[in-house]
């Protein structure tokens, strides 16, 4: 038989190795099916029990709210007893202001209230003086009264004496001497009572105007004392105005935390409301986590949050809970918003500041500090 009939052993070897490949492939391909299912069946049992009851994210940040240093009153530095990065406590010394100003303002206002303590003191007086000459006036009134009783029955006299001569003149009892003194001393009794009206008159109408007088300088102090008077409250004013600028001379710290950003030297003027110095309160830090808009679906305030930080790296846990989200998107809020008005608009996942608020213990332990990056992971099991 010739070797084409009977064909050669390198056609039979490939001829046997493509068979046997055929019946290979089959459980091959099965197999990497149901590797791909099973892997996919894995997949959804975690996103379901696990994946699904938590969202992460890796675009977190610290955050704080500073508190900025700013002199309530001007003057010149004459002290800096802190520098930046120095951990300082409430209430404690940071800054003197020279207070020479002050002092001499101080002591201005506590003349000013001296001297209106004395203008009120003279007032009240001044009132018992008119109020003692206005009983005078009313008391001149009495003897005016009294005189022009007496200036009347005069007149009264006079006019009988006078009649009575007049009707002797005819019989010759009464000389016309006696007659004109009759009639020169009715004449004189009649002037007597008009000056006595007038007088009276004069005397209520003084007894008036010293009322009105009282009653005007009364009315200033009426109702008041030395601690309630207006003007004494305004001058006191002045010196509780002063002693709080000689106080504000000593600026101390509002709030625990640590010095950053020292802008004050001594010798420089500062002014009202320029800052000074800013302190960062490490100790109630919180995080702005940012989370894609689609994981933020179940996401409520009170769940509870696991994060960790690159400074200290995975094996330092803080925990947190959901506080809060922001009022809008970081696009949103940014200096030059997005306008996605356009033809070729393409839509992008948006992100939303969550905020996470630290467990003070957890900063005790480990201090963070502003600026820090984060990776957050909310639990979704709990929470309002």
């Amino acid at each position: 038989m010739t070797d084409e009939a009977q064909g050669s052993p390198a056609q039979e070897n490939a001829d046997s190795g493509s068979v046997l490949g055929k019946e290979r492939r089959k459980p091959l391909l099965l197999g990497l099916g149901a590797a791909v299912v099973g892997v996919a069946v894995l997949y959804g049992a975690y996103e379901f029990f696990i994946g699904g009851r938590s969202v992460s994210t890796d675009n977190a940040y610290v955050s704080g709210d500073n508190a900025q240093v700013t002199p309530l009153t001007s003057g010149r530095v004459i002290e800096v007893l802190v520098t930046d990065t120095q951990p300082v406590k409430k209430g404690q010394l940071l800054f003197r202001i020279e207070d020479k100003d002050q002092r001499i303002a101080l002591e201005q206002a506590e003349a000013e209230l001296a001297s209106a303590q004395r203008t009120y003191g003279q007032s009240l007086a001044q009132n018992r003086a008119l109020g003692a000459s206005a009983e005078a006036s009313e008391a001149e009134i009495n003897s005016a009264k009294a005189k022009l009783a007496s200036a009347q029955a005069t007149l009264t006299k006079a006019q009988a004496d006078y009649s009575r001569r007049a009707a002797l003149v005819g019989s010759g009892a009464v000389s016309a001497e006696d007659l004109t003194t009759a009639r020169e001393a009715l004449a004189s009794a009649k002037a007597a009572e008009g000056e006595a009206h007038a007088g009276l008159a004069q005397m209520q109408a003084n007894a008036i105007s010293a009322r009105r007088q009282e009653d005007a300088a009364v009315a200033i102090t009426q109702g008041t004392t030395t601690s309630t008077a207006p003007q004494i409250r305004q001058a006191q004013a002045k010196v509780d105005q002063a002693k709080l600028d000689l106080e504000r001379t000593v600026v101390r710290a509002p709030i625990d935390g640590v010095i950053a950003k020292r802008a004050i030297q001594i010798g420089q003027k500062v002014q009202i409301g320029s800052v000074a110095m800013t302190i960062v309160p490490v100790n109630e830090l919180y995080v702005d986590a940012n989370f894609k808009e689609t994981q933020l679906g179940n996401v409520r305030p009170g769940q509870n949050a696991t994060l960790t930080s690159d400074f200290y790296g995975s094996g330092v846990k803080f925990h947190g809970k959901v506080v809060g989200f922001a009022g809008g998107t970081g696009a949103a809020f940014s200096l030059i918003p997005a306008q996605n008005a356009t033809g070729n608009w393409i839509k992008v996942v948006q992100r939303l500041p969550v905020r996470i608020e630290l467990d003070p213990k957890d900063l005790q332990k480990h201090p963070l500090r502003i600026g820090l990056s984060m990776d957050a992971e909310i639990d979704l099991t709990g929470g309002n």
